[in-house]
């Protein structure tokens, strides 16, 4: 699975706020769709990002034990988790 960070600072994770408010995670399930996130970021003014590769049971377990929401993202379609 995919995630965005901050350039050079892994644990730096993207988050987006829902409309309550609250942080979710966007996790990509093909790289090719986190880098045209990535690539959409870019052309807004945001901070240097690049795409990580992580397990899927080593991000979702992070976003669990912090009791973070995550939304699994395949081919553009979001699927709410937690």
């Amino acid at each position: 699975m995919f995630v965005l960070t901050v350039a050079n600072h892994p644990e730096g994770v993207f988050s987006l706020h829902d409309d309550d408010e609250t942080r979710v995670i966007p996790i990509w399930t093909q790289v090719d769709d986190a880098e045209r996130y990535l690539m959409m970021l870019q052309e807004e003014d945001y901070p240097d990002m690049q795409v990580v590769e992580m397990e899927d049971h080593v991000i979702i377990g992070a976003c669990q034990d912090r009791g973070q929401r995550i939304q699994i993202c395949r081919l553009w379609k979001w699927k709410i988790m937690l």
